[in-house]
């Protein structure tokens, strides 16, 4: 039976080459036909591009509103690897077909007193699960991971933004500044706030884009603080203090709150354990006395 299943994925896998191979030879021959392939100048597809290809007759149909959703993830995730929504699902595909392929090799080699046509199935099913869930729990992961960042860093470009308006800049060399000192989630959410008012959209609609793409509530309330700024006429260097020293009290009061959930937490912990080493000294002690009376 293992042969059998070593034999099976072997020939799966050069399936999987053989088409990739074709696409490449395909689009090379079609770029030929046009006259337009020229040395060194026809880059060679990615994997994930391979595999989007490869994947399209599922991607296609998919909703619509499941792909906003999945390109809303992504921005929020900060596009790793240039991934699209149709990219993305392909990876899910590819990763869960990989995943059924292992289980169901692993269905034949587990030592359970079952058949194997049972059992090969079951973990097949179940392996291809795990491998269509395991890239949305990373997406989900490197959101939240971004999103500490921003929080994280906000306080702090806050004031370099204050700074830089007070002496006398404008709101867009703020931002730069930003961009420039922090290498990290929020210098590149500025970053493509940045290169969308170059590209001719407003300023306003540019932040609160970002605002909502990232989902940080202190970012959100900054932005709303600087649009109502610009809409009432009121000076933006003295807003950005007061935005500022409310984000550094929060986060004061915050890490005062985590603290507190830490020491109750180890309280407890210790005082279990005290408990329970005291109980283990009584029981010793008695059964010390229980022997030295007999």
């Amino acid at each position: 039976m293992f042969g059998v299943a070593l034999t099976a994925g072997i020939i799966c896998a050069v399936i999987v080459m053989a088409y990739f191979f074709a696409i490449d030879q395909a689009r090379a021959s079609a770029t030929a036909t046009n006259g337009s392939l020229t040395a060194g100048q026809a880059p060679r597809p990615t994997l994930v591009k391979q595999l989007e290809a490869l994947a399209r007759p599922f991607t296609s149909r998919l909703p619509t509103t499941a792909t906003v959703q999945v390109r809303q993830q992504l921005s929020r995730a900060g596009d790793p690897g240039g991934l699209t929504p149709a990219g993305f699902q392909a990876v899910r595909y590819s990763l869960a077909a990989l995943m059924a392929i292992a289980g169901l090799g692993t269905g034949v080699l587990l030592p359970v007193p079952f058949p194997v046509v049972l059992v090969a199935p079951v973990t097949g099913i179940i392996a291809a699960i795990i491998g269509y869930f395991i890239p949305i729990l990373w997406l989900e992961q490197r959101i939240a991971a971004r999103r500490h960042q921003i929080q994280r860093s906000l306080a702090e470009a806050t004031d370099l933004l204050t700074l830089v308006v007070e002496s006398g800049m404008s709101l867009d060399e703020g931002l730069l500044s930003i961009t420039e000192r922090f290498h990290n989630a929020l210098g590149d959410e500025i970053g493509k706030v940045l290169r969308e008012i170059r590209l001719g959209r407003p300023r306003m609609s540019a932040l609160e884009h970002m605002a909502e793409t990232t989902g940080v509530p202190d970012l959100h309330h900054l932005v709303e603080s600087i649009v109502q700024s610009d809409q009432m006429g009121v000076p933006i260097a003295r807003l950005l203090r007061v935005q500022a020293t409310e984000m550094r009290r929060r986060q004061r009061q915050t890490a005062q709150e985590r603290a507190e959930e830490e020491r109750e937490v180890i309280l407890t912990a210790g005082s279990q354990l005290g408990a329970a080493l005291l109980a283990s000294l009584s029981g010793s002690a008695k059964l010390w006395s229980f022997k030295q009376l007999t």
